[in-house]
């Protein structure tokens, strides 16, 4: 085969990649975790205080609390990040947002909480063992838990500061 038609063939290949990924990961389907409890967070602290699962939910006052896993490689992580900043010190997002670096490289990691001065708890999963607990398909990813600790949504694709108090007040309305 020419070495034309190997290149356009690998790059048909990855752009079907491209779109199957913004497909299926932006897509929301609760019901594989809602109802479930969520796993246990990460032991290794990326930035801010230190979390754990029965911290954010003390944290949280009984109320819904948000997990968000992100990377520092994901694009619409970098849409969402000035919104989440902004989301986690607003009244109605202080103390109920953890976030999970999952699959990254240390360095970018840290770059990145540094880059939209991340004030939140940002917890790593540098081997994606949490966010394979967790069911994660694609980045970034919100799973939002009840004042219990059971998953009761999942938001795939960027939120916003808007589209995340949505969430927590249709989780304490249920």
């Amino acid at each position: 085969m020419p070495r034309g038609r190997r290149l356009l063939g690998g790059m048909l290949v990855v752009a079907a990649a491209v779109a199957a990924l913004a497909i299926f990961g932006l897509s929301s389907d609760n019901s594989a975790n809602a109802g479930r409890p969520a796993p246990a967070l990460p032991r290794e602290r990326l930035a801010g205080p230190p979390a754990t699962l029965s911290g954010l939910l003390a944290g949280a006052g009984g109320r819904a609390a948000l997990i968000v896993f992100w990377a520092s490689w994901c694009g619409p992580c970098t849409r969402e990040a000035p919104d989440i900043e902004r989301f986690a010190v607003s009244p109605a997002g202080r103390g109920r947002v953890v976030g999970v670096d999952w699959s990254d490289g240390l360095a970018g990691a840290q770059s990145f909480v540094r880059r939209y001065s991340w004030t939140f708890p940002n917890m790593r999963d540098a081997e994606g063992t949490v966010g394979n607990a967790y069911r994660l398909t694609g980045l970034p990813s919100t799973f939002v838990l009840d004042g219990r600790g059971r998953i009761a949504a999942l938001l795939r694709g960027p939120q916003t500061e808007a589209s995340l108090a949505r969430a927590l007040a249709a989780v304490e309305r249920a």
